[in-house]
C-alpha cells in the first residue's frame, strides 16, 4: 500500500481497471450482465470476499450513470411488478449466506455459480428463443434467483436474462428494465456490503482507486448500445469469466481441503 493506503501493485490497477471497465461497459450497453466478471477477475488480485465487497461498491456507483442513460418510459413495468417481490427475497437470503456461512464455502459457491452460468451461456448460445407473455410465477422465480446470485456473486444478470430475453422486449426495453431492477437491488444490498467491509482493511480504498474507470466504461457502453454486437461481446466476456472462475474454484478448493 502507498500514500493514503492506495495499492502499489500495478497488477491491481491493470486487472481491477479491466474488470471495472467491462462491468461498466455491460451496464451502459445492456443494462448489466457483466457484473459477474467482477469477483472472479478481482479475486486474481485480492481476497475473494474483498472482491465481492469492492464489486458491490463499484456497481452501485455505476447505477448513478446508467439509470440516467435509459428513459423510464422504456421500463417493462408489467415485468417489474412481478419480478421485484422475489428479487428482494433473494437478496435477503443472499445476505444471510454471505454473512453466516464459512468464507471458504462462500468463495467455492461463487466459483461454482460463475462456472455454471458460463456453461449455461455457451449451451444456449445461438438457440432459438420462444417469446413468452408476462408470467407472475416465472418472474418471481427469476427475481428470487437473480436476487440471491447478485448478492453472493454479482451474477444476477444470467437468471434475469433467462426470463427477460424470452419476453420479446426490444434491446432498449431490456436494458432499461435490467438497470431499474439492479439499481434497486444494489441500493438494498449496499448497506450489507458496507457492514461486511468494515472488517476488511483497505477495501474502501481499493474501490475508490478503481472508481474513476466507472463513468468511462458506462459511457463507452452507452455509446455502443445501438451498434455493438451483443453476442460477440458476451462470448468474449464469458470466456474471461470461465477462466477466472476456474482459478477461483481451484483456490477455494485448495483452501478447504488442502490448507
Amino acid at each position: 500500500m502507498t500514500l493514503a493506503g492506495l495499492p502499489a501493485d500495478w497488477t491491481f490497477y491493470a486487472v481491477g481497471g479491466l474488470a471495472t471497465f467491462l462491468m461498466g461497459l455491460g451496464k451502459g450497453a445492456f443494462g448489466g450482465g457483466l457484473a459477474i466478471l467482477g469477483i472472479p477477475l478481482l479475486a486474481l488480485v485480492m481476497d475473494p470476499i474483498q472482491a465481492a465487497i469492492v464489486t458491490a461498491l463499484l456497481v452501485a456507483f455505476m447505477d448513478v450513470f446508467a439509470l440516467a442513460s435509459f428513459p423510464r418510459t422504456a421500463w417493462s413495468k408489467a415485468d417489474l411488478t412481478w419480478i421485484m417481490p422475489g428479487f428482494l427475497g433473494g437478496l435477503l437470503l443472499g445476505f444471510l449466506v454471505f454473512e453466516y456461512v464459512d468464507r471458504r464455502w462462500v468463495a467455492l459457491g461463487i466459483a461454482l455459480i460463475t462456472l455454471a452460468f458460463t456453461l449455461d451461456y455457451f449451451m444456449r448460445r445461438g438457440a432459438a428463443v420462444k417469446v413468452l407473455p408476462v408470467s407472475p410465477l416465472l418472474a418471481n422465480a427469476a427475481g428470487a434467483g437473480a436476487g440471491f446470485t447478485t448478492y453472493i456473486a454479482h451474477a444476477g444478470g444470467p437468471p434475469m436474462a433467462m426470463y427477460l430475453l424470452r419476453r420479446g422486449l426490444t434491446k432498449t426495453e431490456y436494458a432499461a428494465t435490467t438497470v431499474a431492477i439492479f439499481t434497486v437491488g444494489n441500493v438494498v444490498k449496499l448497506p450489507g456490503y458496507v457492514y461486511s467491509g468494515l472488517g476488511e482493511p483497505g477495501v474502501f480504498v481499493k474501490a475508490l482507486a478503481l472508481a474513476p474507470v466507472v463513468p468511462i466504461g458506462v459511457l463507452v457502453g452507452r455509446r455502443l448500445h445501438d451498434a455493438l454486437p451483443r453476442q460477440q461481446l458476451f462470448t468474449l466476456c464469458y470466456v474471461l469469466v470461465g477462466l477466472a472462475g476456474t482459478k477461483l474454484l481451484f483456490d477455494a478448493s485448495r483452501a478447504l481441503w488442502w490448507p
